[in-house]
């Protein structure tokens, strides 16, 4: 029992900290709004997809910058779960390969893709800042990309990167919503558990 609420207090602590990881939905939403804006272009997809990967390389700065707006925190010492967080977010880039044959191969399929991996990558912070957000939000976005992208025409594609931006806005506001009770919380549960 002491274990599990010890448990329980560190994934408290990162929820509070790191408030759910705010910095990083932020930047995420702000830069799908710029990926919206280039598939709305009247270029190729795989044009669009070139654009997409190299906007895409500003995500962790954009994410430190938040964090300072935020005042959120990245490292927690004293938190053996902590790293965890950087982990996971790294486990996407597993998933590029796939993005890139799709790039490469069926374009019209990339931003698709694209959306499906950033949705299903929240899945496991579902358990890190224990919220069920992450976990509903992985599947709508998921599933989202995917049924958009089977039925769009290819002028029409901004739709997947628009409807992402959507659903990123409402997984911020949900997790600020969380943040705010959890904080409120915070105090008993971490001093229960020393």
């Amino acid at each position: 029992m002491s274990a599990q609420l010890n448990l329980d207090a560190l994934r408290l602590e990162l929820s509070v900290k790191a408030k759910n990881g705010l910095d990083f939905i932020v930047a995420a939403s702000l830069i799908w709004t710029a990926i919206t804006l280039i598939w709305m272009l009247p270029n190729s997809p795989g044009r669009n997809g070139l654009f997409t990967l190299c906007l895409s390389g500003v995500m962790l700065p954009m994410a430190l910058l938040f964090s300072k707006v935020f005042r959120t925190t990245w490292t927690i010492k004293d938190n053996p779960i902590q790293p965890l967080g950087l982990w996971l977010n790294f486990a996407q880039l597993f998933y590029f390969p796939i993005l890139i044959f799709m790039y490469i191969k069926h374009p019209q399929y990339f931003i698709m893709t694209y959306g499906i991996i950033t949705g299903a990558h929240f899945f496991p912070y579902a358990w890190f800042y224990n919220t069920k957000s992450f976990a509903i939000m992985a599947g709508v976005i998921a599933l989202g990309c995917m049924v958009l992208g089977t039925r769009l025409p290819v002028e029409k594609l901004y739709y997947i990167p628009g409807f992402t931006v959507a659903s990123l806005l409402l997984l911020a506001g949900w997790l600020y919503l969380d943040y705010q009770k959890k904080r409120q919380q915070a105090p008993a549960l971490v001093a229960a558990a020393a």
